[in-house]
């Protein structure tokens, strides 16, 4: 069986949780499967990996149309491949226009829905109703859906209720347990400006909506003035929203020491770093499918304290490897809370509650270790991935070449 994978992100070009979620499956599936990799940017020099840039027309176009310039070059070089499989709304168009072409099964992994984010009109322009669109009829003409969490899957039933609920399965994310691990590096944190003797909070996200930076901004504000603030966040969606989080972080500063701003994409060993380093791990997210980082920070030995919304519940074992925290949110698609004070305010509770017991929340930290090993392996979310193709297939394929 051949399966053609298609992403906008792949190593080395990552940036986000999807293309981590996609490097990760790739290398469990090659166990068994022949997969030829197919994404956005420069040649790889990873074998059966291929990249495609834009087409020179389309380099000054709205980007939604210059991606369609690159699904359209991944479409036609899916011919011999058994099955596609895309990944977000950069791809999803590219295996849409493969399974009407070549005849072969799409399946569709959804890391987020473009209806619940809204706020992507800001960047994308009228390219937003494109992806959009393109989101929908790849949805709605797939074979299988895949969603990373049974809450994604759930506002994918409420997104697109022309999907058969029978095509849409649950595979959650996972974590590299052999490269995730409590990991200490003084030199790593000497060059950033931590203090490992204080208590800190720690965030690692892309500046976006979604995440809910400036909510957490609003709450460190009511920690106690001895809790460090890391804050891992970088690649800012808009101009606006970067401008937003300056200002917070300087109000943060103007008021107290121990605010570290790192907006570099760190390297894995440096990140882990930094996560070992830190007392909680926080996600603030008003928008989150399950949230690579999550697994990341428990499989660092932190708990983890998120937001009660998309995947994160299905994470977070609250009270045992971590706090959630309540949101009750408008259902316009934005996530915004109904009462951000309250959220703010409630953010800042359950931190402080966390902070405030160092021995605990070691515990916590040592609890989700275990929650990852057990609930969150590559090898598992492989084989249930590789169920979903095999139910495709016609009966009595040869599976194994």
């Amino acid at each position: 069986m051949r399966v053609d994978v298609l992403s906008r992100e792949y190593p080395p070009e990552v940036y986000g949780g999807a293309g981590v979620h996609v490097a990760e499956l790739v290398a469990a599936l090659r166990r068994d499967v022949d997969v030829v990799v197919r994404c956005f940017g420069l040649p790889r020099d990873e074998p059966h990996s291929y990249a495609y840039l834009v087409p020179p027309q389309l380099t000054a176009a709205n980007p939604a149309l210059a991606t369609l310039g690159v699904d359209l070059q991944m479409a036609e070089d899916v011919a011999g491949a058994d099955l596609v499989h895309s990944h977000t709304w950069y791809a999803n168009a590219a295996g849409h226009l493969a399974k009407l072409l070549h005849g072969i099964p799409h399946v569709v992994t959804a890391h987020s829905l473009e209806p619940l984010r809204p706020w992507k009109a800001e960047q994308l322009g009228g390219g937003y109703r494109v992806s959009s669109w393109i989101e929908k009829t790849a949805f709605e003409g797939a074979d299988a859906v895949i969603a990373v969490s049974a809450g994604m899957r759930a506002d994918i039933l409420r997104c697109y209720p022309d999907i058969d609920p029978e095509r849409v399965h649950v595979v959650h994310n996972g974590i590299d347990l052999e490269r995730w691990h409590p990991t200490e590096d003084a030199a790593v944190l000497e060059r950033f400006g931590i203090d490992p003797e204080r208590r800190s909070v720690v965030f690692v996200g892309r500046i976006t909506r979604q995440k809910g930076l400036p909510y957490l901004l609003a709450a460190a504000r009511r920690l106690d003035p001895e809790v460090q603030l890391v804050l891992c966040a970088g690649a800012p969606d808009t101009p606006e929203i970067m401008a937003e989080v300056q200002a917070g972080v300087r109000v943060l500063q103007e008021e107290r020491d121990g605010v570290v701003w790192i907006e570099e994409m760190l390297p894995q060993h440096e990140l882990a770093a930094v996560l070992t380093a830190g007392t909680v791990f926080v996600c603030p997210s008003v928008y989150e499918p399950l949230g690579i980082v999550n697994l990341e920070a428990m499989a660092c030995g932190l708990p983890v304290v998120g937001t009660a919304t998309g995947g994160i519940p299905e994470v977070i074992a609250d009270g045992l490897t971590g706090r959630l925290v309540p949101i009750e949110q408008l259902d316009d698609g934005t996530g915004t809370p109904v009462d951000p004070e309250r959220f703010v305010a409630d953010l800042a509770a359950a931190l402080s509650e966390v902070l405030a017991d160092p021995a605990t929340a070691r515990l916590m930290g040592e609890a989700g270790r275990l929650r990852a090993e057990s609930e969150f392996s590559w090898s598992s979310i492989a084989a249930r991935t590789r169920a979903v193709y095999d139910a495709l297939l016609p009966a009595g394929a040869d599976r194994d070449d």
